[in-house]
């Protein structure tokens, strides 16, 4: 008998957590039913016309701010060009006054090596006459040399 208990006991478990079943999916579509209701009641009481000026109101500051935010970039942009503007011409003054030094440098060495073929032409032709320095020349300063000797002692 234990058997027949047993098993009686867990056809009225089964019932039992049937009937659960189907009283917790009366009671969602219960809930279910009463959220939709609600909402198509808040639906009907919309007025249209409060509905749509109000999303006429908000597309009307969104365009303000898009309108404030491009004239913004408008004026980042220019002035962004005009920022370029000036570091390019910057620079071009830059190029140009390194252009204008390295043509002095060039000037300049062109003119000491004229310098130095004028020198050796001077040289050159003072040896051809046989010519002797008199301005610092080494007698100068080999005699000039004893003479502070003795005036320091």
């Amino acid at each position: 008998m234990s058997t027949k208990g047993e098993q009686d006991r867990e056809r009225l478990k089964q019932e039992y957590k049937e009937h659960y079943r189907r009283i917790k999916e009366a009671k969602e579509r219960l809930k279910r039913a009463e959220q939709k209701g609600k909402i198509a009641q808040a639906i009907n009481n919309m007025d249209a016309d409060n509905l749509l000026g109000s999303v006429d109101e908000f597309l009307g500051k969104v365009r303000d701010k898009v309108s404030h935010v491009e004239a913004r970039l408008d004026v980042a942009m220019d002035s962004l060009g005009e920022d370029s503007d000036l570091e390019q011409e910057a620079k071009n003054e830059e190029m140009e006054a390194e252009l204008k030094k390295q043509k002095a440098k060039q000037t300049l060495q062109q003119v000491k090596a004229e310098m130095g073929m004028l020198y050796s032409e001077i040289e050159k032709t003072a040896d051809e006459i046989k010519t002797e320095k008199t301005i610092g020349s080494k007698k100068g300063k080999e005699d000039a040399t004893p003479d502070n000797d003795t005036d320091k002692a």
